[in-house]
């Protein structure tokens, strides 16, 4: 009898590619999600697929599924800067009512839980690299507290129900992680600077450009998650790609990719905006035997062969947010 795999935040970027991942694999998959900020269309090569359901739930309601489930993933939640700023208590309940929620239908199913959490946890980190042990440096009433603090009373929700009931869970926390499908209008530089790179506008970069960020290509986090799924391994673990570049290095990285006439244009560095960003993923490594294997310049490429793809008016979207 095929495994049965239920995926909240089924039709944003990370969720879509990790449906395509399990009925690839022969896995009955849920795919549930309510669209606030998900995209129907990430599914469309599921369609037609029998061995995948959509279901259109706001997972701050209570879940009600009939067939057994043997794994959740819960990657539901508004993630995007823009998020933060827009929608800050539907972001928190996300991480609270609604990771309780998918918590408590893993119990009575019976199923291993796997929930997405994020470098953010750490908030602008005064420990470099991040590694698991560090508690982090966040602004509880900053500008992104509703993501940070959401994502942290999760952890602290899931690690409860494992010493609490003996409920099989595993705790991912996701760097920077780009490819096809992501969010054109979801503020974050990879796909702003792609946007305007394309259209041939200035590449916007904030503070001086000497941040630092660490991108990982989602076909590599995607078999890490599945990794840490299928593990017993149940405290945080960092999954992302360690190669480390400014943001200013980035932007011109994009632009001679596209070979686009856009300039870089600095304006004033947000409210806790972190400084550095690098994940240590010695645990993940040791513990899973993962490490990510796709090259950003591969990755890039790829990436930009997607956004080939989309019309001037989809690119636009990105410019509605500034």
């Amino acid at each position: 009898m095929n495994k049965t795999i239920l995926i909240t935040g089924a039709a944003g970027f990370l969720g879509s590619h990790l449906c395509e991942y399990y009925v690839n694999k022969g896995f009955k998959v849920f795919g549930l999600d309510n669209l606030l900020t998900g995209d129907i269309n990430n599914l469309n090569s599921l369609k037609s697929e029998t061995n995948f359901e959509f279901i259109n739930h706001d997972i701050t309601n209570n879940i009600r599924v009939k067939d057994d489930i043997n794994y959740i993933l819960n990657f539901a939640s508004p993630a995007s800067p823009i998020d933060h700023l827009k929608i800050p208590i539907k972001t928190l309940e996300v991480g609270s009512k609604g990771s309780q929620n998918c918590l408590e239908l893993a119990l009575d199913k019976g199923a291993t839980i796997l929930v997405a959490s994020t470098s953010e946890v750490y908030g602008d980190p005064l420990i470099h690299p991040q590694k698991e042990d560090y508690w982090g440096n966040v602004n509880p009433i900053g500008k992104r507290s509703a993501y940070d603090e959401g994502k942290r009373y999760m952890e602290a929700m899931t690690i409860a129900y494992n010493q609490k009931f003996k409920l099989k869970t595993r705790i991912v926390r996701i760097f920077n992680t780009y490819g096809p499908r992501m969010r054109i209008n979801d503020g974050r530089a990879l796909s702003t600077f792609f946007s305007q790179a394309l259209t041939n506008r200035d590449l916007t970069v904030f503070g001086d450009g000497n941040q630092t960020r660490s991108f990982c290509y989602v076909d590599d986090l995607i078999l890490g998650i599945d990794k840490l799924l299928k593990s017993d391994y149940n405290l945080p673990i960092n999954l992302g790609n360690p190669d480390e570049i400014s943001l200013k290095d980035f932007a011109n990285e994009i632009i001679n990719l596209t070979n686009s006439s856009s300039k870089i244009k600095f304006f004033n560095l947000p409210e806790d905006d972190p400084k550095r960003r690098k994940p240590d993923i010695t645990l993940a490594n040791k513990i899973l035997g993962w490490r990510p294997k796709t090259s950003r310049p591969v990755g890039l490429k790829k990436t930009y062969e997607y956004f080939l793809t989309l019309s001037i008016e989809q690119l636009m979207q990105t410019f509605k947010t500034f």
